[in-house]
């Protein structure tokens, strides 16, 4: 049996939020999403507020549903 260990290893890690890195967008916050095969996380197209407001968009409806989509169409190519 694997142990708890090998099944952290093996997950793909959660979106999070941090301060966008854009000047044009200074102040605002971005959500990224890791992707499996790929070394930089992919940006969600949106910017927030506060940090709170993108942590808060990552376990809505909506943000499941394109975090979903970004996982997806990555897989798929």
């Amino acid at each position: 049996m694997g142990s708890m260990k090998d099944k952290r290893k093996n997950q793909l890690p959660q979106p999070y939020a941090a301060e966008t890195r854009d000047a044009r967008f200074a102040g605002t916050f971005e959500v990224l999403v890791p992707v499996p095969e790929r070394n930089k996380p992919q940006k969600v197209p949106l910017q927030f507020p506060t940090m709170s407001a993108a942590e808060n968009w990552i376990h809505s409806p909506d943000g499941k549903e394109m975090i979903a989509e970004i996982l997806d169409e990555a897989k798929n190519g």
